[in-house]
């Protein structure tokens, strides 16, 4: 997801490596010592939501966030727990540290945390890229993470969503070229798009002028250009950029063409996507049905009879990826592509969700 909460404005942007730890470790404690970077945020909250949800084993829980946010409580099974305000020795005995609060505050603080002994798992795009960091979703490439070094890496939400739709799909054929159009919703641009969405849609109803202050176009009753900073060479923008080169990695297709259109749409949560995708031979609808309905991870939604197929509000607060719209592309007689809609929820699974499944994937049972 994008660089979303304001822990990043205080923090340099260097080109710190992620550190070499050696090899691959998992977490020993039974009731690990967590730590979440970023917490006030809406994926931190998210996080407190997954991690208590699946039940996650936590020994103690440590709060982090900016200097403003310190003294504040959020709730966490029935208790209250204090916010402290994020240094480099907020790590001290902790196991596993979840950061979400932008690449900045990664690249800053994620070394302390290894080298603290705690295992990152990062949502940021600060290490995605880096070659010695596994760029993971837990359903499509689960075994990269054994290659971690300290910092394991959460994906772009896009990517993320994307790819445990098309991974069952590709391991039975190959994909040869893929082409998308997003449809992002306000929690990809953080609680204050979300709370800006609300606002300029109830001013919008009530006839009112709403000037925007955290996107740059109005969002109520309207859709833009992801609002990622564009590269003016090729046209793309930088959320763009990071999906198809995120796709290309977890997938582990280097050279796989992608094309991709961003749009924020006004919807509060949930992305949804369009997907064209080439295999290297035919396949069959009711062939790539079956892959779908029994992969991990995945709902199949796709009634033609009731025209409902995977939507932002039934996605919203889900932990399965709704997938559905199985079509031929009638733009390729040859029959090697297929057509299909994918929505996810971009706090959940493009995000927090992810974060905790590969935490647990890190315990040692």
């Amino acid at each position: 997801m994008s660089d979303i909460l304001d822990l990043d404005a205080a923090a340099p942007r260097d080109t710190q490596e992620a550190p070499d730890t050696g090899a691959f470790r998992r977490i020993e404690a039974a009731a690990p010592r967590v730590a979440i970077v970023g917490a006030t945020g809406a994926v931190g909250e998210a996080l407190l939501d997954c991690l208590a949800a699946r039940r996650f084993p936590i020994g103690e829980l440590r709060l982090l966030a900016s200097p403003r946010s310190a003294g504040r409580t959020l709730p966490f099974r029935g208790k209250e727990v204090a916010v402290e305000a994020l240094t480099e020795r907020s790590f001290e005995g902790v196991d596993l540290a979840l950061f979400s609060a932008g690449s900045g505050i990664s690249k800053r603080y994620a070394a302390a945390a290894v080298q603290a002994g705690a295992v990152v798992v990062d949502n940021s795009s600060a290490f995605r890229m880096d070659p010695d960091v596994p760029l993971v979703v837990p359903e499509v490439n689960a075994r990269a993470i054994e290659a971690h070094r300290g910092i394991i890496a959460n994906p772009n939400c896009v990517a993320a969503i994307a790819t445990v739709a098309l991974a069952p799909l590709h391991r039975a054929h190959p994909i040869r070229r893929l082409t998308m159009a997003t449809y992002q919703a306000a929690s990809g641009a953080g609680a204050a798009a979300m709370e800006e969405l609300r606002q300029s849609t109830a001013a919008y109803l009530r006839g009112e002028a709403f000037e925007p202050k955290v996107l740059p176009h109005p969002y109520a009753f309207n859709l833009f250009s992801h609002n990622a900073e564009m590269d003016p060479e090729s046209g793309y923008n930088g959320e763009e950029l990071k999906v198809v080169a995120e796709t290309r990695r977890i997938l582990d297709v280097p050279e796989l063409p992608v094309s991709i259109t961003c749009i924020r749409v006004p919807v509060l949560r949930a992305h949804a996507m369009a997907l064209s995708v080439e295999f290297d031979a035919p396949v069959a609808v009711e062939e790539a049905r079956a892959l779908l309905e029994g992969a991990p991870g995945l709902r199949l939604v796709d009634d033609r009879a009731r025209n409902h197929f995977p939507m932002p509000s039934e996605a919203s607060g889900a932990d399965d990826v709704l997938v559905g719209r199985l079509r031929r592309d009638l733009g390729d007689p040859s029959g090697r592509t297929l057509a299909l809609f994918v929505a996810g929820d971009q706090l959940l699974k493009g995000a927090a969700l992810n974060a905790v499944q590969i935490a647990e994937r890190l315990l040692r049972r």
